[in-house]
């Protein structure tokens, strides 16, 4: 960033005062006492030089006001000492530059959240956090949490979080929530009701019904429906309403666990109720378990009621239209949909195109999986890690490992965030392919670039052993799950 330049040349030459030939000379004593002689006997204390031509008086400078033409204000009795401008203008321009580092750095850690890299975000928050003019706010705080929260780093969001209340940051709900759901994310039930009855210590930190909703949700996912329970209760003694987006998640828990009963109760109690309707996400919910369980007539059931219902659809609607007849290869049902989502004008989405790229890999139908990630290339829409992951299960299934190679580097030419889910399919296609050497070598990146190995990464390498009787290799990955654990 170019500095500012300010010019200050003018204050080091004499103005041409007009003189008054009719006017004697006055005496020294009287000089003395003259503030403006002082002025004017300082401003020509220079050598002498030619009179100036007409020309040059023509081109005068025309002084601005407060200006002091010729001099400096320390010339004058009892002003005090300014600071050299040559001074000043050094010290502007360390000013300027601090704050184009901190401008630039401060980018930066806003592009490595952006990009979910969060050992990057870690690094150049702490590089901030050294300058002295840097103060951090609420929100970098909570955007850090939320990052390391989705990146299976609870821990480090535990240690940022402590680092916030010694730094004299005060918490806030907020905050506590995305420390919880940090917890969450990572299935540590106790440690996020931990972090619940502390908020509940403190009177400006008092749980909401995000925090609570946040609970739900891990609670449903591995039914621990007997804490749900307990969480109702808690919420009425709080007089904490649920609302939508917390009934959907507890619709959600129940058609996955299979608790259909349950499951239309709840649904019949938002029907009944003047503050917590069903909307489009309940149908998105409901069709989704039905559609995930592979169920096509109970989904196709559901879209028309909550449709009776005067529920309209939505694109998230039709994509999971589209995956579940992908997933049963019904693929004249699936085009069908996307004709459909043409004629109305609603966009296909990368959820789209994922949905059709998943339904061609699981069958390992390369060709048509390639046409249509080249077709969503071509229409501008931005592949994700998802697409990435389809794509090299889709290779894997086909056989044509070579293309998982290729897959892999063109996602790090995208810069395609590699998360659990991504580095699980790279190992499942070196499984698939018996080549555990390159198998190990991606476990060890995964594991370099503090990507936390989940179920699936350690099912899928245990059974690659398995296979080659590598009983050994199984007990090391076993020990090694443990003190990750831990």
């Amino acid at each position: 960033m170019a500095s500012m330049s300010l010019s200050f040349s003018s204050s080091f030459f004499p103005s041409h005062f007009p003189q008054d030939k009719n006017k004697t000379h006055t005496t020294t004593t009287h000089r003395a006492e003259d503030p403006i002689f002082g002025v004017i006997r300082c401003a020509y204390a220079a050598p002498a030089t030619k009179p100036a031509s007409p020309a040059s008086t023509s081109k005068r400078r025309h002084w601005k006001e407060g200006e002091f033409p010729g001099t400096s204000e320390r010339s004058l009795p009892g002003t005090p000492r300014r600071v050299p401008l040559k001074n000043l203008k050094k010290k502007l321009d360390r000013k300027n530059k601090a704050k184009a580092w901190a401008n630039t750095v401060t980018e930066a850690l806003s592009d490595s959240i952006e990009k979910k890299q969060w050992l990057q975000a870690l690094e150049v928050f702490d590089m901030l956090k050294e300058q002295s003019f840097y103060q951090p706010k609420e929100g970098t705080y909570m955007k850090l949490l939320v990052l390391l929260g989705k990146s299976g780093q609870p821990h480090r969001a535990h240690q940022l979080f402590n680092t916030m209340l010694e730094e004299g940051c005060e918490p806030t709900a907020e905050l506590y929530t995305a420390l919880l759901a940090a917890y969450c994310r990572s299935n540590l039930i106790d440690e996020a009701f931990s972090t619940l009855n502390e908020m509940k210590n403190l009177p400006r930190c008092q749980p909401d019904v995000f925090t609570y909703s946040t609970l739900i949700k891990v609670c449903v996912d591995h039914s621990r429906f007997e804490l749900l329970e307990l969480l109702y209760e808690e919420m009425a003694e709080r007089s904490i309403i649920p609302n939508t987006v917390t009934q959907n998640i507890v619709l959600s828990g129940y058609g996955k666990a299979g608790k259909f009963d349950q499951m239309e109760k709840v649904l019949s109690g938002m029907l009944e109720s003047n503050g917590c309707k069903p909307d489009v996400w309940t149908m998105n919910t409901i069709i989704s378990v039905f559609g995930n369980k592979g169920q096509i007539d109970m989904m196709e059931k559901w879209y028309e009621k909550f449709r009776n219902f005067g529920i309209e659809p939505e694109t998230r609607t039709f994509n999971i239209l589209i995956g579940a007849y992908g997933k049963k290869r019904m693929y004249d049902k699936m085009s069908t949909v996307m004709e459909y989502m043409r004629k109305l004008q609603f966009p296909w989405t990368t959820s789209t195109y994922n949905n059709v790229i998943e339904a061609f890999a699981a069958v390992g139908d390369a060709k048509n999986m390639e046409y249509t990630f080249d077709q969503m290339r071509a229409e501008g829409m931005k592949a994700d890690t998802k697409t990435f992951c389809c794509l090299i299960n889709g290779y894997a299934n086909a056989g044509l490992f070579h293309k998982v190679i290729s897959c892999v580097r063109l996602a790090g030419k995208f810069e395609i965030p590699e998360n659990t889910s991504f580095y699980n399919a790279v190992i499942s296609a070196c499984a698939k392919a018996e080549d555990l050497m390159e198998m190990e070598r991606v476990y060890k990146r995964m594991k370099d670039k503090q990507c936390q190995p989940d179920a699936t990464t350690y099912s899928v390498m245990v059974e690659a052993y398995q296979k080659e009787g590598m009983n050994d290799k199984i007990y090391d990955l076993e020990q090694e799950k443990k003190n990750d654990a831990c």
